[in-house]
């Protein structure tokens, strides 16, 4: 990064001697100009390289498991579900992957429940001559009810108790209920050094254009990782969604799949209901939702449906709510 931080001195002032001005320009005032340049210009990608997996076996996973998460079956996840554990160990055996072993750590659920659906879900008979048909996605209900049998009695993550308190207000300030918080939970275990292998940074996994939208600096320092910036565009970018889709089940799954995806299944559909479009979400969203109402119900014994949130408050990006 210091290396960076020179090359964007050197350019300034070239551009500044090409420019023929004359004025005299301290080391400070070079770098403050060159980290301002590189936060406005530099491409997302060059300001937070991921540390390098050396490993095959880490590498070959870490692809399968993004290529299955934005898969159509949520039981194709369950084939990974051994070989979790065996990639966690060799990535947090390294300084500079431990961040992505934080963040697998938050992720191996997903994948013991997909065991669960494989095991309740039969695959359909294979016809003569016929592909194999695949194991169809659960009902939305039926993942709810796995989810809070998944999450019953499990102890506060150990940043939770220190963090749920600090943020909480956060949340409420951007008019976003404050039970909120808990996505935390589901996105890192409240692991602010976790990193996913498509560079979604700590306690809220944001990524860095998400990030940079809602006012967060990427550098010199990345304020994802830092616990009440990152809670901020957290909170504000939930707000958006909200006011966007009026509610919470589609504002998550557009929080984790992308306002796009959400839309057009919606249009697709002809439906403003979650649960019509919830088989048809990527793997990782349709089991993301479940999971965080499962979080809300044992941590703060709230449903989603009894999310208050405040009405006619201008969202984040200027719009109004109906």
């Amino acid at each position: 990064m210091k290396l960076l931080v020179c090359i964007c001195v050197l350019l300034i002032t070239g551009v500044l001697v090409a420019r023929g001005q004359d004025d005299t320009f301290s080391m400070p005032d070079l770098v403050q100009g060159a980290q301002q340049w590189a936060q406005e210009n530099l491409d997302t990608n060059v300001l937070n390289l991921l540390p390098r997996v050396d490993d095959p076996q880490a590498q070959q996973f870490l692809r399968e498991l993004q290529k299955r998460y934005q898969g159509d079956y949520v039981v194709d996840l369950a084939g990974l579900r051994d070989t979790a554990h065996t990639v966690e160990l060799l990535l947090d055996s390294s300084d500079d992957t431990r961040p992505y072993a934080s963040w697998l750590k938050a992720q191996t659920d997903y994948l013991d429940v997909a065991d669960e659906i494989r095991v309740r879900i039969p695959a359909p008979g294979v016809e003569t001559n016929l592909p194999p048909k695949p194991v169809p996605n659960p009902p939305p209900q039926m993942e709810r009810e796995i989810w809070i049998k998944k999450v019953a009695n499990r102890p506060w993550p150990p940043s939770a108790k220190e963090l749920v308190p600090v943020l909480k207000p956060v949340f409420t300030a951007q008019k976003v209920p404050s039970e909120l918080v808990w996505l935390a939970e589901v996105e890192s275990s409240f692991n602010r050094e976790a990193l996913s292998p498509v560079g979604a940074a700590g306690l809220f996994q944001l990524m860095p254009d998400t990030a940079k939208r809602f006012g967060l600096s990427l550098w010199p320092r990345d304020q994802r990782y830092q616990a009440e910036p990152s809670a901020t565009a957290s909170a504000q970018y939930l707000r958006y969604l909200y006011n966007h889709f009026q509610d919470w089940r589609l504002a998550l799954a557009a929080y984790n799949a992308g306002e796009g995806t959400v839309q057009k299944l919606l249009k697709r559909f002809k439906t403003h209901s979650y649960d019509d479009i919830a088989p048809h979400l990527p793997a990782e969203t349709q089991m993301y939702v479940p999971r965080i109402e499962a979080v809300l119900h044992q941590r703060e014994g709230v449903d989603i449906e009894k999310l208050s949130t405040s009405k006619n408050e201008p969202a984040p990006d200027g719009t109004q709510t109906d």
